[in-house]
């Protein structure tokens, strides 16, 4: 599913218009983006979680020239599904 089949699946089951259901899904998801940016952790009860994880510095090497580089620390964003969701996958 893309995101324009999800916002057809929103309208329909919220009886809205296409338009709307797009405005609300941008919406919900800069909501989110803001949050984590935060450092806050997103929870949807029965669905899951939304958080930033850390990624600590490492090395590795360049695959063309097989030369050795630093990888920097980064922050990343992170998904654990909640027992709903998997309830329902399973």
């Amino acid at each position: 599913m893309n995101k324009s089949e999800l916002i057809d699946a929103i309208a329909t089951s919220a009886d809205i218009s296409k338009a709307a259901a797009g405005r609300v899904l941008d919406g919900a998801m800069d909501a989110i983006k803001k949050a984590m940016k935060k450092g806050d952790m997103v929870t949807l009860v029965g669905f899951g979680t939304f958080y930033v994880g850390k990624r600590a510095a490492r090395s590795g090497r360049n695959p063309r020239t097989g030369a050795g580089i630093k990888i920097k620390a980064a922050k990343v964003p992170k998904f654990r599904a909640g027992k709903g969701l998997k309830d329902a996958v399973n």
